[in-house]
């Protein structure tokens, strides 16, 4: 055998003739096998010389070869005969020669392998069975043949066929791991062609490692996914086993992630699951399992990050492998259930019952394919049983949750106490007792729920993630027998269970936010004290969940994706005033509110303080903000897979930021870097005149007053009601559509009355505190930052329509106050801060009259509007227009970027379901808020945007707001004028004349053009046109800002 384990024949020469040549060099050869390698030497004959220690060595030598000679010649003849006596033979040689091979000998390590070769054929035969002694002497060689040596390769080798047939007789996996290990080191040293090559690539060879580890369980430990990640190195591409070395590696690491909830885990798991997939084709035995792994795979991420994409991938997924599978086919009572178990998720997403109907349907066929004694009979059972249970907490049929009740007991008696999954069947069908509990009221159900769930909890380690399933079943089961019995004890375990769920690392945070608001609202109706705790955790959550999210579409989309996350921040802010905390209900407001503009204005804040304290860390933020920016895609990709790496990423982004920026809190003064601000920072916003808070929660319906100064004030609304104010929002809608159809001189009556119910029961008591309590003076600034269903009330123009006994009317809000709106303390805070970057000023008016077909009616006074707010501006300010053909979406993004001062007049929409896509109008493409958005604007002073619905939030998440105004005072508009509805175009220049004519009333006397008049100067204008312009129209424009 030679140094790369080729085979050759006999030397054909006798020694005589050998030793006839003299000391002339001569040719040796020896023949090839079986055609297969023939071999050529070069020779000589040497004499030993007279020194007598020569001639002991080589005495020494000629044994060693005499030994190794007669040792293969018995070995031969075992191998021939299977005779143990020439085996015993070639051993007792084998071992001679070692014992005259010291450790320096150079010949050691072949005398090595030549004694464990043969000791291993024997074991192999079954005629040895001291292993242990052979893998010792093989390892002994391979000290001695290291990386670099000719025969480090056989030595190599040679080890790994003992390992790989200890494992084949034991059955011990950590000898398959070694064995697979040398072969991944092995292999890229055999050149392909060699013998060793086709000998160690072959079916007995790294073949039989794969299949065997193939057939090894996976369990998610560290060593089996580090095998899998070895396997897969040995199937380079092309190789046959590639597809199934991808796909037991992500199997594996889904596992993992079952146990520790590693989101890393479960994105690589996917990864490679496409990667086995894709190396598959249709005709392929394993491509349905590939498939339903895969999809199973994307499920699981669903779970944990509620993307809705990945189940609808997930349940195309099942389908395509359940079409695979026709009746008869082995597998396919485990892709009905799998599809079933998909569309039960669909179901409890968004309620559509065909999808939790035919996944009963699904799982009844796949309980009939898989009979009592099938190895799948106790899960199909437990799947068709979840089922059941979950259409009954729907539908409250009894006749489902009792057969649920049968099909759990019977999947749990035949289950193995051993089983890995057993603490599922466990936790199910505690839920069901839990629920006949509710119904029936029988104490041993629920006696049984609660114990179940804790003998689930016992056998699970502390980390694992399904004690959170555990922690929230014990809530319902608690919670049920605290409604019948009323014994605290149990509301209290109720609670902390929730508590342990909201908190539990390994499960995803959108399961986590779920109970923590469950926690919230159990909390609320029971008066537990720990109400406050659970809003403070789950607002905590839901800004880091949302915050990961990659693109600001899918940011709004995660954060609509809960059941009751818009009332969040108003029902935790009603808790802390409930609690008389007014500071920290400001904070938790604030908090919750104007989520989406706070998230993206953290990658723009500015650094300056920081730089000077640690560059390196300002200069890492820096490029971490910029690298998220970047990687914010605001068009969702369609390739599912590539919109999975980028997710993935982002995410990986968002994490190192975290850590930069919790380094950067550890400095001294930065203790509160981009947290959430306290109620001393958000007062600032108050430095120029009290900020309102309207707050409109299901739990009380009321105000806070931030003063300049000092603490806030409650002002307590106690005949509104949340349904008060969403009627109140209807009955506006419509009176305004009504005044639309009137002519200009016909009394508004219905809006009369709103309004004058608006001044009784808001606005009234809030003017109160402002005098009495504040004694703010008339004609002071003040700020309304309405929230929820306030959102859709003009507080702003809130009048009584009364008359005193002298005959002098009332004053209205706008008689007493200058009125601005602000989406949030942080947004007024931000645009006084940056007032302080101002350059010299320049205005651009941007009309659109003519949008083109399907656009919009043409808007007649445009031109003319635009003529006189050019003729209004001051000289100084440089005006220019765009308009016509020129007022394109380019142009406008572009003018809007380069100006500092912008009047803007076109058709104007608000899209209420996607509130991106709200748009200004333009000649060829909208412009849209999601544009402005991704603009940054620093020097931006003021907007007047002429147009409609430019101030109108948004319809899902009425706490964040979400509109054209918001948008541009986020890009860097200091101050803007928007509007609530449709505008008039052929009366709104009055109001704009007005307002110019007062805002730029006092430059002639050499003063600078200041955007924080425009509150003041829209004042002024709608008390000037009150006789030209009816009063819908008036109250339509509201200033935001500064």
């Amino acid at each position: 055998m030679l140094g790369n384990g080729e085979v050759i024949g006999k030397l054909e020469m006798s020694w005589d003739k050998l030793l006839d040549h003299g000391e002339e060099p001569f040719e040796l050869s020896f023949p090839s096998v079986c055609g297969d390698h023939s071999l050529t030497l070069k020779a000589a004959v040497l004499h030993p010389c007279d020194n007598q220690d020569g001639v002991s060595d080589s005495i020494v030598d000629c044994d060693i070869a005499r030994d190794t000679d007669a040792g293969h010649a018995q070995f031969a003849q075992y191998m021939t005969s299977k005779a143990v006596s020439h085996l015993n033979d070639a051993v007792e040689h084998f071992q001679l020669v070692l014992d005259q091979c010291p450790v320096d000998h150079p010949d050691r390590a072949s005398a090595l392998t030549n004694l464990a070769w043969a000791r291993l054929k024997g074991y192999i035969e079954e005629d040895f069975q001291d292993i242990d002694t052979i893998t010792s002497l093989f390892r002994d060689a391979l000290a001695l043949r290291p990386q670099g040596h000719p025969d480090h390769t056989i030595s190599l080798y040679c080890l790994t066929e003992a390992l790989t047939w200890r494992y084949r007789k034991e059955g011990t996996i950590v000898y398959i791991h070694e064995s697979t290990q040398l072969y991944c080191k092995l292999l890229p040293l055999c050149p392909e062609g060699t013998y060793l090559h086709s000998v160690a690539a072959g079916a007995n060879g790294v073949d039989y490692v794969i299949n065997g580890c193939n057939k090894l369980p996976t369990d998610g430990s560290d060593e089996d996914i580090h095998l899998r990640r070895i396997m897969l190195e040995l199937c380079p591409l092309g190789h046959q086993h590639r597809p199934g070395a991808f796909n037991n590696l992500s199997t594996t690491l889904r596992s993992r992630f079952k146990q520790c909830g590693s989101i890393d885990d479960l994105d690589e798991c996917i990864k490679f699951s496409r990667e086995a997939v894709s190396l598959c084709s249709e005709g392929h035995s394993e491509h349905d399992k590939y498939l339903d792994h895969l999809a199973a795979s994307l499920r699981s991420r669903f779970h944990h990050q509620h993307r809705s994409r990945d189940l609808d991938e997930a349940i195309c997924l099942y389908e395509e492998a359940l079409r695979m599978c026709p009746v008869g086919h082995e597998r396919r009572d485990s892709r009905l259930s799998a599809l079933g178990g998909a569309l039960r998720a669909r179901f409890m997403q968004r309620g559509d019952f065909d999808d939790i109907n035919k996944a009963i349907s699904l799982r009844r066929e796949a309980l009939t394919l898989s009979p009592p004694g099938h190895p799948n009979h106790d899960e199909t059972l437990h799947n068709l049983a979840v089922a059941l249970k979950i259409r009954y907490g729907e539908l409250d049929v009894s006749e489902d949750l009792n057969e649920a009740i049968d099909l759990y007991r019977e999947s749990l008696r035949l289950i193995r106490l051993d089983h890995p999954e057993r603490h599922r069947h466990l936790c199910n069908l505690s839920s069901a007792l839990s629920s006949r509990f509710t119904k029936t009221q029988k104490n041993e159900d629920i006696e049984e729920a609660i114990r179940l769930c804790q003998e689930s909890l016992e056998a699970l380690p502390s980390l694992h993630r399904s004690r959170f399933s555990s922690y929230s079943l014990l809530n319902q089961a608690y919670l049920s027998r605290y409604r019948v019995q009323r014994k605290s004890a149990d509301l209290s375990l109720a609670i902390e269970n929730l508590r342990l769920a909201s908190r539990h690392p390994t499960r995803g945070l959108p399961e986590r936010i779920w109970e923590a608001s469950r926690w919230a609202r159990q909390a609320e109706i029971y008066q537990h004290v720990s109400a406050l705790e659970a809003y403070q955790i789950c607002l905590e959550m839901f800004d880091n969940h949302v915050m990961t999210r990659s693109s600001i579409i899918s940011r709004r989309e995660a954060a609509t994706a809960f059941r009751g996350a818009q009332s969040l921040a108003v029902n935790a802010a009603s808790c802390a005033i409930r609690r008389n905390n007014l500071p920290q209900a400001v904070e938790l407001m604030e908090q919750g509110r104007g989520q989406q503009w706070s998230l993206a204005s953290r990658l723009r804040t500015p650094l300056e303080d920081l730089e000077s304290t640690s560059p390196k860390l300002a200069r890492k933020l820096s490029e971490l903000n910029k690298s998220l920016s970047d990687a914010q895609g605001s068009v969702a990709l369609t390739d599912r897979a590539a919109a999975g790496v980028a997710a993935t990423q982002y995410r990986r982004l968002t994490e190192r930021w975290g850590v930069v920026v919790a380094e950067i809190r550890n400095l001294k003064g930065f203790s509160r870097f981009l947290l959430p601000p306290s109620y001393e920072d958000m007062q600032a916003a108050a430095c120029q005149g009290p900020v309102i808070i309207l707050i409109a929660s299901r739990y009380s319906c009321s105000a806070i007053v931030v003063p300049t100064s000092g603490e806030p004030h409650h002002v307590p609304f106690p005949s509104i009601t949340l349904t008060d104010l969403k009627n109140f929002k209807d009955r506006f809608a419509r009176a305004i559509r009504n005044a639309s159809t009137m002519g200009p001189k016909q009394p508004r009556n219905d809006l009369i009355v709103l309004l004058r119910a608006v001044w009784d029961e808001i606005m009234l008591p809030v003017v109160n505190v402002l005098q009495q309590s504040l004694k703010l003076e008339s004609h002071s600034r003040i700020w309304l930052c309405p929230t929820a269903a306030f959102t859709s009330i003009p507080l702003h123009a809130a009048h009584p329509f009364r008359t005193n006994a002298d005959r002098s009317k009332e004053p209205c809000l706008e008689d007493l106050y200058i009125c601005s709106y602000t989406p949030t303390l942080s947004a007024l805070v931000r645009s006084r801060q940056m007032m302080k970057k101002r350059v010299a000023p320049s205005f651009v008016t941007i009309g659109q009259a003519q949008p083109g077909a399907g656009k919009g009616k043409a808007l007649l006074a445009v031109d003319s509007e635009l003529a006189l707010v050019r003729k209004l501006v001051p000289a100084t300010a440089n005006c220019t227009t765009i308009s016509g053909d020129a007022a394109t979406r380019a142009g406008a993004l572009e003018a809007l970027q380069q100006n500092t001062w912008v009047h803007l007049a076109c058709h104007g929409k608000q899209d209420p379901k996607q509130p991106y896509d709200s748009h200004f109008v333009m000649r060829d493409k909208p412009l849209t808020l999601l544009d402005i958005m991704e603009k940054d604007m620093p020097h931006a002073e003021f907007a007047f945007l002429s147009a409609c619905h430019t101030a109108v939030g948004d319809e899902k998440t009425p706490d964040e707001v979400i509109h054209l105004a918001a948008g541009l005072q986020f890009s860097g508009f200091k101050s803007v004028v928007g509007t609530l509805w449709e505008v008039d175009d052929a009366v709104a220049k009055h109001v704009v004349k007005a307002f110019y004519e007062n805002m730029f009333e006092d430059l002639e006397g050499g003063g600078g053009m200041d955007c924080t008049k425009a509150a003041w100067a829209l004042n002024r204008a709608t008390q000037t046109v009150k006789t030209e312009v009816p009063l819908e129209q008036r109250m339509v424009f509201i200033h935001i800002g500064a």
